[in-house]
């Protein structure tokens, strides 16, 4: 079981120079293997608390497998295998110690195309707070899916059809009803995976601005083509590309503003402006 522990740094490589911020999650010189394939090297990346992080890159890049890699959803891949640490609250998550069950529940995840359980709506949230433990009463947990909908800002949508299918909802709904099921569990962590790619604009939007209300409770790293997005979004930006032997190196991490208007690398400058990627 992962003891939390409140802490402050002052990280040597900080997304602003001097700034002391609270660690929400921290790589250290992380590489993640598939087979004998080296995905991600030797990734130092340092996330702030209560923040959005875009992870951004071309394809084939380890954007994902950098994002799987903070809650040990890499291990669901048989091949897959990781080096080097993950420090959440002052713990290595890979530590032989620590439940991966646990991690992946303080560390939730988002995925890339909405995937609500073949239950009811409300099933849908109550299912995780249950095997996860929960011992309210009915009405606690009627009140706990109701707190969680409306985090998710879609209770007022989906309110007086809560024992309806999940499956019945829209993509944008759908996609906000997996979010109320990753917050209902108390997660301190978000990790989404292209959440809005499969989205019209106005379910992204939506989506988008449930992001920003979320930090005032959550830390949320997200991965995203969209350039667009990834400006609109987030405060901090990591780019990735690949190194000559093909695995996805972190070539820049900055306060976003300033990874867009002033990147230090010519090659981050030359996939933001769209000359590669």
């Amino acid at each position: 079981m992962i003891q939390l522990q409140n802490q402050k740094w002052i990280p040597s490589a900080s997304p602003v120079a001097g700034l002391e911020a609270e660690m929400a999650i921290e790589a250290r010189h992380l590489h993640v293997y598939y087979d004998d394939f080296l995905a991600v090297r030797d990734v130092d990346l340092q996330i702030v608390a209560n923040k959005i992080t875009a992870i951004i890159g071309p394809s084939g890049c380890g954007k994902s497998s950098m994002l799987r890699a903070f809650n040990r959803m890499n291990e669901l891949v048989p091949s897959a295998r990781t080096e080097g640490q993950v420090l959440f609250h002052d713990q290595d998550i890979y530590a032989p110690q620590i439940d991966p069950v646990e991690v992946r529940r303080r560390i939730g995840m988002v995925f890339q195309k909405p995937n609500p359980f073949p239950k009811s709506i409300f099933d849908n949230i109550a299912w995780g707070m249950k095997i996860n433990g929960f011992q309210g009463s009915k009405k606690e947990l009627e009140e706990s899916v109701e707190i969680s909908l409306r985090a998710a800002a879609l209770w007022d949508e989906v309110k007086d059809k809560l024992h309806q299918s999940g499956l019945s909802l829209s993509g944008g709904q759908q996609q906000r009803l997996c979010i109320a099921r990753a917050i209902a569990v108390k997660p301190d962590i978000i990790l989404m995976d292209e959440p809005a790619s499969a989205l019209d604009p106005i379910a992204t939007l939506k989506i988008e601005e449930l992001m920003h209300d979320l930090t005032s409770e959550y830390t949320i790293i997200v991965v995203t083509h969209n350039m667009q997005q990834a400006a609109r979004v987030s405060d901090y930006t990591a780019f990735f590309t690949m190194d000559a032997g093909r695995a996805g190196v972190l070539m820049e991490y900055g306060v976003t503003s300033e990874i867009f208007t002033n990147p230090r690398s010519k090659v981050t400058e030359d996939y933001i402006t769209g000359r590669f990627g």
